[in-house]
């Protein structure tokens, strides 16, 4: 993981544990604060150049998140999931419900259910409150740490600062995650809870093992480096992994069927993960030793990963070739449709490039990387009136993916239209934690219209937003650090 802290006091490793495990003591972080943190973390974080912003990788995985939870005592508990461009198999929660996935941990496993395995496990420590506690534990590093953060929030949030100065992106998860090394009761029981979680959402929980003994082994081979970020920060045992196994001996076997969509996904990241020249040759070449071993969509996601790759490295003959391979057999996915449309708008077929879109949408109606490649393809083929139309439904399908806003202020704005151009960019800062940026745009908005009701609203939206500054400034400074 990242490990820049900014202008953080550095924080160094060590066993904080973590308070009772029953009902939340008045030193934790309040489920409002804990979000606050989490979204501003977020806020800068989709900024780092690791963050993957991929719609079909962080769909699938939020997808997978959700299903989980749902199964929890605390099924309406925020989950958000995102990827994030490192090869280490690793995974990290932040405040808030937000949990990172290292594009390595994906790859590296072998089906769904390990995947779901460690995904649970760090939904385990969200559910329970782990990080709020851990976070306020009454230690010298604890305090200066949660002080730091809060006090670069309040500098943001009054617009006096950048919150880049304050926090490095999602280095400071990591550095929170590293701070807290988890007791080994609270290990345990994410363990539990995350094992519950899996068992009823369908999923193998031998998966679960097997992880377990994959990173066991991943850490003793890189035991000579400090072992793996996953193991440093969620210490692995004989003990654990004899519980979880203990576990299984009492349940009913599973037979989880994979979705295709992990397959899909998995050969997607192993390409992103691969970004040099070199790696990428590797990634390729491994893809085509599957594409030649293998059957099924498996087979198809390997061809998929080839022709990803030759699309990256400007070879269209080899990326098309690769496309027709990844079809054979009827196979069939929401990333093959997604790779095809932006082939023919990478050779200026842009009518093309829109058939391919509109059939691909009637075809894959939930995918957001499908609906994103419509929109992107009617705004380069000039068609923005008709962009606006279909970004409005999608809007009200998925009105918590920002990028819809911010491409609705592309085509508004083109299309002369600079109010609605600017609400529709306030909107994307709102949901991406960009407040005061938000309210500037806004204001823009106000100060371009001439039209009384619209500016009426336009004040109503400033009052509102404002009042959320006030609210989330006056909650940062009411909570107090215990050193």
């Amino acid at each position: 993981m990242i490990m820049s802290i900014g202008l953080l006091p550095p924080v160094h490793a060590q066993p904080v544990g973590i308070p009772s495990m029953g009902a939340a003591s008045s030193a934790e972080l309040s489920p409002m604060l804990e979000r606050t943190l989490g979204d501003a973390l977020m806020e800068r974080g989709r900024h780092d150049p690791d963050y993957i912003s991929d719609p079909d990788v962080n769909q699938y995985l939020t997808r997978m998140g959700r299903k989980l939870v749902s199964y929890s005592p605390n099924g309406a508990q925020h989950i958000q999931v995102f990827a994030v461009r490192d090869p280490q198999i690793n995974a990290f929660a932040m405040p808030g419900g937000y949990i990172g996935v290292n594009s390595g941990l994906v790859v590296s496993s072998s089906n769904e259910s390990e995947l779901a395995s460690v995904l649970a496990h760090e939904i385990g420590h969200v559910v329970m409150r782990h990080i709020a506690r851990g976070m306020t534990q009454k230690s010298q590093n604890g305090g200066v740490m949660l002080a730091s953060m809060v006090a670069a929030l309040l500098a943001a949030l009054s617009g006096s600062g950048d919150l880049a100065m304050g926090m490095a992106s999602f280095g400071q998860a990591a550095a929170i995650n590293r701070q807290l090394s988890f007791s080994r009761s609270a290990e345990q029981e994410a363990d539990r809870e995350g094992f519950r979680m899996m068992s009823k959402a369908g999923y193998d929980p031998r998966g679960m093992a097997q992880m377990f003994r994959l990173l066991m082994n991943t850490s003793r081979l890189n035991e000579g480096s400090g072992g793996s970020e996953f193991t440093s920060t969620h210490p692995l045992s004989i003990q654990r992994l004899s519980d979880i196994e203990n576990r299984i001996g009492e349940s009913p076997p599973v037979h989880h069927q994979d979705s295709n969509a992990f397959w899909y996904v998995r050969a997607k990241l192993r390409a992103i993960q691969a970004d040099d020249s070199r790696s990428r040759r590797q990634a390729l070449h491994q893809f085509q030793a599957d594409a030649k071993a293998l059957s099924g969509v498996e087979q198809s996601a390997a061809w998929y990963g080839v022709a990803y790759i030759a699309q990256v490295d400007q070879n269209t003959a080899l990326a098309e070739s690769a496309l027709r391979h990844a079809r054979e057999q009827g196979a069939d996915s929401p990333e093959i449709d997604q790779l095809a449309i932006s082939l023919a708008s990478g050779q200026g077929h842009g009518q093309q490039a829109l058939k391919l879109a509109h059939a691909a949408w009637s075809r894959w109606p939930d995918s957001q990387g499908i609906a994103l490649a419509v929109a992107q393809t009617m705004q380069r083929n000039g068609d923005d009136k008709d962009a606006v139309a279909f970004l409005g439904d999608r809007i009200k399908q998925w009105s918590d993916l920002p990028v819809l806003y911010k491409l609705q202020a592309q085509s508004d704005e083109r299309l002369g239209k600079k109010v609605d151009a600017r609400r529709a960019m306030a909107s994307y800062y709102e949901k991406t934690g960009a407040l005061p940026t938000a309210v500037e745009q806004l204001r823009q908005a106000r100060s371009l219209s001439r039209d009384f009701y619209v500016q009426s609203e336009l004040d109503a939206q400033i009052r509102d937003l404002k009042q959320r500054l006030d609210t989330e400034r006056s909650l940062l400074k009411q909570f107090k650090i215990q050193p």
